[in-house]
């Protein structure tokens, strides 16, 4: 008798045959499981079923704290190398007879390699997985990081730096990714709370430990053999990483039991060098210019992380020059910038728990609108305004040290409330669950799954670029206009973007609506990303790009920073710096 199969089965792959369906013990039951999974299991919601063995979110709990583990060291490594090499400025200086400005170039090729990360991580994700990239992205960084540590001339340091920085940008990229793969929703406000950290406490950690560094070794070589140990321990720490990018599983999956090739439907970040080129390179560059969400984020964000980084430039200058700290002193000084990160974290949650009960008991239909995911930013921008007027008015000699040292902390407060925080299980037009999310995670579900990665990686490459455009030229700000109005020139700039996040709360739907990239455009309005079971919610849009939304997953969040996607756009490959 002919049979015709169903739905599923036209998706599924061929099976080889198990011929000890009984097997006891459970590796056979797991590997018979494996054997017999179907592909409609493996491209609804996370992509994988939520009963299939190889599904990370089903793996222990021991399981997943390694692999969040090791994202998190990478992450903080590559964040740490950028800062830990203003502590031995002085020595660079020195060394290599260049002056200051020169000097500060180390930190800023550095950056602009990291900006390249957001183009390229995605392409890399594709081809070779998550844990592949890892641990190649560590190991060439610490080769060049090893390089710049034995550079015999400032041009040598100079190249090192910068290859450093691009090779080691894509653990910053990755590491959102790798957590909306492991953890389900449910989870994602406690460890993505985590994760989003690595970057700020790095960055952080780099003056405070290189400050140590730097006076006990009395070398600006040991600041890069101290980011070097790190990564070589956190290279042999993630050696035991498993593959957490559900495309990848599935593929390999395919080749270790010599199965046919899995039908997935084509990456977001493109299949073919054209296709590649368009979405993380002429894409992003047309947004910037023409997609007016798209605008106002990217100055917004690229204006508040110049600043930041700036300060480790500006604040040991301040400290020294003014009230005479020695480099251990000065890095002590940038714990605020960790205990303001730390900070963000808690007070958006404070904000998330005050104001979504409230707004979905005034939802006639339980959902709450993207743009309410503003709030962290709206709130955060008076923040950054305040203090850089507090740190430029009070550090004074006649003001005691503590006044600007707690305004850098009011500023990382306010940078990270703006940036990217914790968000919960959302949709792309309406938020079931809005979150204390904010500029960053209100981008990942403002577009399509494609659109959502141009508009990302254009926020984070002109972030970064901009972030290591300032830190050149902020001495000389404070030499010609004083610190106190060089500060206060900043803080204007950030009065008059301000009303960044009350526009797009007012108007951030209309503009969305009238976007070429947007939803409507693309046949997709009203349609949601799907959850766990894979279910779309929302209405619209035809079947193929309906399905298309079931591949990419589900919202939830570059360094880049980030450059971080929502559950399923981080499954394309891609983080946030």
């Amino acid at each position: 008798m002919e049979h015709n199969p169903g739905p599923i089965e036209e998706m599924s792959f061929p099976r080889p045959p198990v011929k000890n369906a009984m097997a006891s013990s459970m590796e056979d039951s797991i590997k018979m499981a494996r054997l017999n999974s179907n592909e409609d299991d493996l491209m609804v919601g996370h992509m994988m079923s939520l009963t299939h063995p190889d599904n990370p979110q089903n793996w222990p709990l021991h399981r997943k704290l390694y692999v969040s583990a090791v994202a998190f060291a990478a992450g903080f490594v590559v964040a740490f190398g950028a800062t830990v090499y203003t502590a031995g400025i002085s020595g660079v200086i020195t060394d290599f007879d260049v002056s200051t400005t020169t000097a500060i170039l180390g930190l800023s090729l550095y950056l602009f390699g990291i900006a390249f990360a957001p183009i390229i991580t995605p392409h890399l994700s594709e081809a070779f997985g998550r844990s592949t990239v890892y641990l190649v992205s560590i190991t060439i960084f610490s080769l060049f990081t090893l390089g710049a540590a034995y550079s015999q001339s400032f041009a040598s340091l100079g190249v090192c730096r910068f290859f450093a920085g691009m090779t080691g940008g894509p653990c910053l990229v990755l590491i959102e990714g790798t957590f909306a793969d492991v953890w389900s929703a449910d989870a994602t406000n406690t460890y993505y709370a985590f994760l989003s950290l690595s970057s700020y406490v790095g960055a952080g950690a780099g003056p405070l430990i290189g400050g140590f560094v730097f006076a006990y070794m009395s070398s600006w070589r040991w600041t890069q053999y101290t980011t070097l140990i790190l990564a070589l321990a956190a290279f042999l720490f993630g050696c035991g990483m498993p593959e957490t990018y559900p495309r990848q599983i599935v593929t390999r999956r395919a080749k270790k039991y010599d199965l046919p090739p899995p039908k997935l439907m084509e990456a977001g970040s493109g299949s073919t060098v054209p296709q590649m080129c368009k979405v993380t390179l002429l894409t992003p560059l047309e947004m910037i210019f023409l997609e007016p969400v798209v605008a106002m984020v990217t100055l917004y964000l690229g204006f508040n992380f110049a600043i930041i980084f700036s300060f480790f430039i500006a604040v040991p200058a301040v400290l020294e020059g003014v009230y005479g700290f020695s480099i251990q002193q000065v890095g002590l000084a940038f714990s605020a910038a960790i205990v303001g990160a730390l900070l963000a974290t808690a007070s958006s949650v404070i904000i998330d728990r005050l104001t979504f009960p409230r707004l979905m008991k005034k939802s006639p239909d339980g959902k709450v609108a993207l743009e309410y995911r503003l709030y962290p930013a709206m709130i955060g921008g008076f923040a950054i305004t305040v203090s850089l007027f507090w740190i430029g008015w009070t550090a004074s000699p006649t003001i005691r040290w503590p006044s600007p040292v707690l305004g850098t902390l009011l500023y990382v407060w306010g940078n990270q409330s703006v940036l990217i925080l914790p968000k919960r299980e959302t949709t792309l037009i309406l938020a079931e669950q809005t979150s204390q999310s904010s500029l960053i995670p209100y981008i990942f579900d403002a577009y399509p799954p494609r659109g959502t990665l141009s508009a990302l990686t254009a926020v984070a490459s002109v972030r970064l670029a901009l972030a290591a455009f300032l830190p050149l030229v902020i001495l000389q700000m404070f030499a010609r206009l004083t610190g106190a109005w060089a500060l206060s020139t900043f803080g204007f700039i950030s009065l008059l973007l301000l009303p960044i996040p009350f526009v797009l709360f007012k108007w951030g739907a209309t503009l969305r609506a009238r976007s070429k990239h947007g939803f409507e455009r693309d046949g997709m309005r009203g349609a949601g990303v799907g959850t766990d079971a894979g279910k779309v919610e929302g209405g619209g849009g035809n079947e193929m790009q309906m399905q298309m939304q079931m591949q990419i997953g589900r919202g939830g969040g570059g360094v880049g920073q980030g450059v971080g996607e929502g559950q399923g756009r981080r499954n394309e490959g891609r983080g946030d710096v």
